[in-house]
């Protein structure tokens, strides 16, 4: 693992906590996730099992910390772990059309709803929150899905223009 891509991956995360911080809780605590996008444009510029191992605990660790939602920490560890790795697989698999950012947006959208889904049934198992799984699905995560599309779109580009102009060596610059 190269420093500098440890250092990019904190930066990602980083500014995914600050944007998880002030996005107030809606709905029971729930709220829409900016640290997975980040955590996703991170498994998009190091497809990599270590990288993608590192980055997805450690959102998992810090959204679960950071969680409005009662009980939160657990099911935030658990949905990060296994949407990076889904994540991850997508990537491999579609290896050159994931540089599109279409597909990658596609991407994002796909992996906030498998999030959300695997967050809400992991607090549903774990924890004796009431939640309608419906309910909560419409109303927090089909809305995160648009938001985290959105934010995609504004910052994925910014990022890859950045990192061509560095000496990083990314899936971006790579290719």
């Amino acid at each position: 693992m190269n420093t500098k891509n440890l250092v990019l991956m904190a930066l990602l995360v980083g500014v995914g906590t600050a944007l998880y911080l002030v996005i107030p809780g809606i709905n029971g605590g729930m709220k829409p996730d900016f640290m997975l996008t980040m955590m996703i444009i991170g498994i998009l510029l190091f497809p990599t099992v270590k990288e993608t191992f590192l980055i997805s605990v450690a959102t998992g660790v810090l959204s679960g910390l950071f969680s409005t939602f009662p009980g939160g920490f657990v099911p935030n560890v658990i949905d990060k772990a296994v949407t990076g790795f889904v994540v991850l697989a997508v990537v491999l698999v579609l290896r050159h059309f994931v540089q599109k950012i279409a597909v990658s947006t596609v991407l994002v959208g796909l992996g906030t709803m498998l999030s959300g889904s695997v967050f809400l049934s992991m607090a549903l198992a774990l924890t004796e929150v009431p939640i309608d799984f419906a309910v909560m699905f419409a109303t927090v995560v089909l809305p995160a899905v648009v938001m985290n599309a959105i934010a995609f779109v504004i910052i994925y580009p910014i990022i890859t223009n950045l990192l061509k102009r560095s000496n990083f060596q990314t899936s971006v610059t790579r290719a």
